[in-house]
C-alpha cells in the first residue's frame, strides 16, 4: 500500500489514548461544513434580493430613457427617427409634472405622467396588467395601489389633483386644480411607486399644463440588451440628447447592495477561517502525538516529501469532505426555502412575500475557491512542520 494512503487512513482512525485529536478534527469538519453552507445560502439570498430589486426598478424606471438637453426638441420628428433607425426597440414618449393628491384629510405629493397608453403598455408590464386591453380617455387616472388604499378610493371615485403650475385668477395666481375619475389601479410591488406615481392620457395633461407645442419631456425605450443598445442610441443622438440607463438612475442603491454583499461574504468567510484554525490545531496535535512514528519512518527510509504529503492530504480530506457536505447541505436548504414558505416577507417593503433565492455560478465557484484556499493553507503549515521532526533527537529522547 502507498505510504501516503496508509498514514492517511491510520491517522483518521479514532485514537482512544488521545480522543481530543479526533474531536478537533470533527470540529474542523463541522466548521467547514456549516460555514460553507451558511455562506452559500447567504449569497443566494443576497443575489435573490438584488435580482428582485433590479426587476422592480427595471419595470418602473425602464431600460433606457432619452432626455433632451441644451433646449433640443423632443418631438414627433425625433420619435419617428428613432423608430426608423432602431426598429427592434420599443419607444414610448411621455410628459411629466409634479402633482399633489388631495382629499378631505390628506395631501400626498407625487409625479403624474402623461403617456400614450397603447405605446406605454408595450414596455410597462405593470400598466398592461392594470389596464388589460383598455385605455384612458379624458380626465381619467391610473393611480398606484398604495395611494388608492390611503385615500380609500374605489373605481369610479373622484380624485382631486393640485398642480404647481399657477393659472390666472382675478387678482392673483393660484395653483391649477383638477378632478380625475379613478379608472384603474396598478401595483408595482414597491410602495414608493405605488404611492407617488400616477398616469393620465398625454392630451389631458397637456391641456392642464397649457402645453400645445406637441413636445415631450422624454422618451422611454424598451430593450432586451440595454447595455449594448444605449451606446448605439448615444452615438445616434449626439450631444443634444442624453440617454440614461436604469442602472444609472439607481446607481447608489445598487452600489450599496454590492458593498453589503461583499461585506457579508468577508464576514461569513471568517467562519471558514476559524474552521481552518481547527484544522491547523488538529494536525499539529497529530504531528506532536505521532512524532516518534514519523522519526521511525524517516529512519527506515521514508522521504520527508511523503510525510509532508500525508499530513497535507489529511488536512485536505478533513476540509474537503466538510466542503462537500456543506455544498450538499446548502443545496438542500435552498430547495427547502424555495419550495416551502418557511419565511414570509412584507410585500410592501421587499416587493415580494416569498424569500428570493438565486445562487449564481460565479458566487458558487468563488466561495468554493476561497474555501479550498483556506483549507490548503491550513493544511500546509502542519504538513511542513511534520518534516522538521529531528530523527536523532526524537529517537534518543523517546
Amino acid at each position: 500500500m502507498n505510504l501516503t494512503r496508509y498514514l492517511l487512513f491510520k491517522y483518521l482512525r479514532f485514537d482512544k489514548e488521545q480522543p481530543f485529536i479526533n474531536l478537533s478534527m470533527l470540529l474542523a469538519f463541522l466548521g467547514v461544513c456549516v460555514g460553507l453552507c451558511v455562506l452559500l445560502v447567504a449569497m443566494a439570498i443576497m443575489n435573490g434580493f438584488d435580482k428582485e430589486f433590479q426587476k422592480r426598478f427595471f419595470v418602473m424606471n425602464y431600460p433606457i430613457t432619452i432626455l433632451p438637453q441644451f433646449y433640443a426638441p423632443a418631438d414627433e420628428i425625433l420619435l419617428r427617427a428613432l423608430r426608423e433607425n432602431f426598429p427592434k426597440l420599443l419607444f414610448s414618449p411621455y410628459i411629466a409634472t409634479q402633482a399633489i393628491a388631495k382629499n378631505e384629510q390628506h395631501f400626498e405629493g407625487g409625479v403624474m405622467f402623461g403617456v400614450d397608453f397603447e405605446a406605454e403598455k408595450k414596455i410597462n408590464q405593470v400598466l398592461h396588467q392594470a389596464l388589460g386591453e383598455g385605455t384612458l380617455n379624458g380626465y381619467e387616472i391610473l393611480a398606484g395601489s398604495a395611494l388608492v388604499e390611503e385615500f380609500a378610493l374605489a373605481k369610479g371615485d373622484k380624485l382631486t389633483m393640485i398642480f404647481p403650475h399657477p393659472g390666472p385668477s382675478g387678482l392673483s395666481l393660484i395653483p391649477t386644480t383638477k378632478r380625475f375619475e379613478l379608472k384603474a389601479t396598478f401595483h408595482s410591488g414597491l410602495i414608493f411607486y405605488d404611492k407617488a406615481y400616477s398616469f393620465v392620457s398625454m392630451q389631458s395633461l397637456r391641456k392642464i399644463l397649457g402645453r400645445s407645442d406637441g413636445g415631450y419631456d422624454g422618451i422611454r425605450v424598451y430593450s432586451e440588451d440595454a447595455f449594448r443598445d444605449i451606446e448605439k442610441i448615444r452615438a445616434f443622438l449626439g450631444q443634444d440628447y442624453r440617454a440614461v440607463g436604469w442602472w444609472e438612475q439607481n446607481q447608489n442603491f445598487f452600489s450599496a447592495l454590492e458593498l453589503e454583499k461583499r461585506a457579508l461574504f468577508i464576514v461569513l468567510m471568517l467562519i471558514i477561517l476559524v474552521a481552518g484554525l481547527n484544522i491547523i490545531s488538529a494536525l499539529l496535535m497529530t504531528v506532536m502525538n505521532r512524532r516518534t512514528e514519523i522519526a521511525l519512518l524517516l529512519a527506515l527510509g521514508a522521504s520527508r516529501a511523503e510525510i509532508k504529503k500525508s499530513f497535507f492530504a489529511l488536512g485536505m480530506l478533513i476540509g474537503g469532505s466538510g466542503a462537500l457536505c456543506g455544498i450538499i447541505l446548502a443545496l438542500i436548504a435552498l430547495w427547502v426555502l424555495g419550495n416551502f414558505d418557511l419565511i414570509s416577507l412584507p410585500a410592501d417593503v421587499y416587493g415580494t412575500s416569498k424569500l428570493p433565492l438565486d445562487l449564481s455560478l460565479l458566487d458558487f465557484f468563488l466561495t468554493l475557491a476561497g474555501t479550498l484556499c483556506i483549507i490548503a493553507l491550513s493544511s500546509f503549515y502542519p504538513a511542513h512542520k511534520a518534516t522538521k521532526v529531528s530523527v536523532l533527537d526524537t529517537l534518543r529522547n523517546e
